[in-house]
């Protein structure tokens, strides 16, 4: 016990930094699977392909991989990321946490958000379109809107899923909990009491991550229960 209650205030550092990288993931990956997703839909080779060939990667291959192919293999481009003032970035492990973290939940999100899209009823884009909307407009106030309530369970499971991941980044050295609670527990022994708290801190971030995100669920829904009502 001890040790635990020495340990937990750089525990809980340890767990803003997981929320911190997870956060900043989540929010970009957003950003970018939307026009990704509205790519990947598109009849045009020039537009959905690229956009497969990254899903496809990114989806295929394992999280540590891509993670030790950006924070190692980025030095084999050092001449080059030097020149475009890059280099700098790439040598911190956290930049290449959160870019790692934030390429992967991305190629998932657009697969995520492409299935919304496909799954919004064909009637409701008709009637749209008969009311004078098409391209962006039409996705912006109809197609967008109901992909994202159709998948947003789905999305709410990546997100928790990309908070347990970030647990693969203390191996390149990012002081999130498991990364503290390895160090410590290196110099202590105390394998079980550490990673056992630091199980406990992961329970409370998912949690309270999933109760955010229902709220959001129940918001962005909130029609339908009016509609019942």
């Amino acid at each position: 016990m001890d040790i635990i209650l020495q340990s937990l205030p750089r525990l809980l550092d340890g767990a803003l930094v997981t929320l911190q990288i997870t956060s900043l993931s989540v929010i970009i990956g957003f950003v970018l699977a939307i026009p990704l997703a509205v790519m990947r839909v598109s009849r045009l080779r020039i537009l959905w392909m690229p956009v497969y060939a990254f899903t496809f990667y990114f989806r295929g291959t394992p999280l540590l991989v891509q993670i030790f192919l950006i924070y190692y293999g980025s030095g084999q481009f050092q001449g080059f990321l030097d020149s475009v003032g890059l280099w700098h970035l790439f040598q911190s492990a956290w930049f290449c946490a959160v870019l790692s973290l934030t390429l992967n939940t991305a190629a998932y999100s657009t697969e995520i958000f492409r299935g919304g899209i496909q799954g919004v009823p064909h009637g409701e884009v008709e009637a749209a379109r008969a009311c004078g909307m098409s391209g962006l407009l039409l996705y912006r106030r109809i197609i967008i809107p109901k992909a994202l309530r159709i998948s947003w369970p789905a999305y709410t499971n990546e997100v928790i899923f990309l908070l347990q991941a970030s647990s693969l980044v203390s191996i390149i050295t990012v002081m999130d909990i498991t990364g503290v609670a390895r160090e410590i527990a290196a110099r202590s022994f105390a394998f079980y009491e550490l990673f056992l708290t630091a199980a406990v801190l992961y329970l409370i971030l998912v949690y309270g991550l999933l109760w955010i995100f229902r709220r959001i669920e129940s918001r962005i829904n909130a029609h339908l229960r009016a509609g019942v009502r």
